[in-house]
């Protein structure tokens, strides 16, 4: 499970560093068209989906590092079985937030999926929405390995007790 997760880690960085590089190249060819006074009228909406998509795959990674959604505060003050005891509470809530996510974004895909964008009409809407239960279905992944880990540990931790 440890190879997968870092494999789908890496799988969504390079996403979202691939998307945010679209972003950053359309705003500056934005920038510069609009100094050249010639109109380029994709480039807003190409530089908001990418943006989007950069975010939501970050969000993810985010969740797996365990720099997202944390209760940190409290859990530096914990040790022990009680420490491990609110990460899997963490991990719980983190799964159940993100099923409802999934869901609900799959919901937004299938509501969404054949309209198109404004200066591209071949392309699809759904594909900029997907991004919701992809970032959510990971995020899911992610919170279950944790908690696999934390289980473990809070099992072995009460073996020792």
């Amino acid at each position: 499970m440890k190879r997968f997760v870092q494999t789908l880690e890496k799988l969504q960085i390079t996403l979202g560093v691939f998307f945010l590089s679209i972003f950053f190249i359309v705003i500056l060819l934005q920038i510069i068209t609009r100094h050249l006074g010639i109109s380029v009228i994709w480039t807003e909406e190409v530089a908001n989906y990418s943006f989007i998509w950069s975010i939501f795959m970050g969000a993810a990674v985010m969740v797996n590092r365990r720099e997202h959604f944390n209760f940190d505060f409290i859990i530096k003050k914990l040790t022990g079985v009680k420490e491990l005891t609110l990460k899997i509470f963490n991990d719980l809530v983190l799964i159940s937030f993100n099923i409802c996510i999934f869901f609900l974004g799959l919901i937004v895909v299938n509501e969404f999926w054949n309209y198109t964008w404004a200066t591209f009409p071949d392309m699809k809407m759904g594909y900029i929405w997907i991004a919701i239960p992809i970032m959510a279905g990971t995020m899911i992944i992610y919170s279950v390995s944790h908690l696999i880990n934390h289980v473990q540990e809070y099992k072995a931790k009460e073996v020792r007790s």
